[in-house]
């Protein structure tokens, strides 16, 4: 099933049932109020949304509506934690190399307290502190026990989405990272309009890897065609059960792959990256291997960007983000 969260002016939002094809929506009030709420109870809540959702899908819902993605919040507008990995070794050796080589799963803590929708700007107050997105794969779990397995991990999948990580490059950098820096970095972090169950992806849904294509754009310009489970070095089972390895992980706890990011090939005599880029420091680093130095800029105030994965049918699974980056405080 597919699930998003309505802007009601409040902090979480009312919880909506979208149909498989985003075309309608149908509040869960009833059901479930928000999301929080579904987690919690999931085994008595997910079958009265599963058969809501099937319902709308079959043109059998009460009361549908169109359902419009500038009208979401983030699916879970605010969790208890969120927790970032590293999966992609090849974005690492590019933009980390010092780590590229580290034997386990590298986990990163994240804001979780207010996590953007799909079509909220991102403010930024000056654009040399080198603004970069970075696309990604989210997923929303339940209860982890301590020590869980990664099949354990796998298990507690409940939802999937995608993520913006937008990045302050400057401030990421040493040696503003080893101080404040590595906060003041990471600003707010958009989410896709719908979360969906792991049976709405099929056989592309593998091994905690989701075998499609992430679709990378900047100011309409398609940069990245990343296939998100070719190089994925640690599944999402992995990275959950590494976080959980000395602490217990609550429903609603969100774990993100890190930009998804696709190894380069020989080709005449060089380093080519034929399926592009999730994230601008990337494509420099790409530059600089290539020829020395990078050329491209980071993102400036008026740029846009829009991160899309469509399914194996070439329908949408979980709506477009589609940012604009804007000036805070004009």
């Amino acid at each position: 099933m597919k699930l998003a969260t309505f802007k009601d002016g409040s902090r979480d939002g009312q919880l909506l049932v979208v149909s498989r094809d985003l075309g309608t929506a149908h509040f869960a009030t009833g059901i479930a109020q928000r999301l929080q709420q579904g987690l919690d109870d999931w085994n008595f809540i997910a079958p009265q949304l599963q058969d809501l959702y099937d319902a709308l899908n079959h043109g059998r819902a009460r009361h549908p509506f169109p359902f419009d993605p500038a009208q979401c919040m983030a699916p879970l507008p605010r969790a208890g934690q969120r927790i970032e990995g590293a999966a992609y070794p090849n974005h690492l050796q590019l933009v980390q190399p010092a780590l590229a080589d580290a034997p386990g799963p590298l986990l990163r803590q994240r804001a979780s307290d207010d996590l953007r929708g799909p079509r909220d700007d991102v403010q930024v107050a000056d654009e040399a502190w080198g603004i970069d997105f970075g696309g990604e794969l989210v997923a929303i779990v339940a209860d982890v026990p301590l020590g869980a397995t990664p099949e354990q991990g796998l298990d507690a999948v409940r939802l999937l989405m995608l993520a913006n990580d937008t990045t302050l490059r400057q401030w990421a950098a040493p040696p503003a990272a080893q101080t404040w820096g590595a906060v003041a970095s990471q600003p707010a972090t958009a989410f896709s309009p719908v979360a969906v169950t792991p049976d709405e992806l099929g056989d592309a849904w593998q091994d905690g890897r989701v075998h499609l294509t992430l679709q990378t754009s900047w100011n309409g310009r398609k940069v990245g065609m990343a296939d998100a489970g070719a190089d994925m070095r640690w599944g999402l089972g992995e990275l959950i059960a590494h976080a959980a390895r000395t602490r217990r992980l609550r429903a609603g706890t969100l774990v993100g792959t890190g930009p998804v990011s696709n190894a380069g090939v020989e080709a005449n005599g060089r380093r080519e990256w034929p399926k592009g880029y999730a994230s601008v420091a990337e494509k420099r680093a790409m530059e600089a291997l290539q020829d020395g130095t990078a050329q491209t800029d980071y993102l400036r105030f008026g740029d846009t960007v829009r991160i899309d994965m469509r399914g194996r049918d070439g329908q949408p699974l979980f709506g477009a983000i589609e940012q604009k980056i804007v000036q805070f405080g004009v």
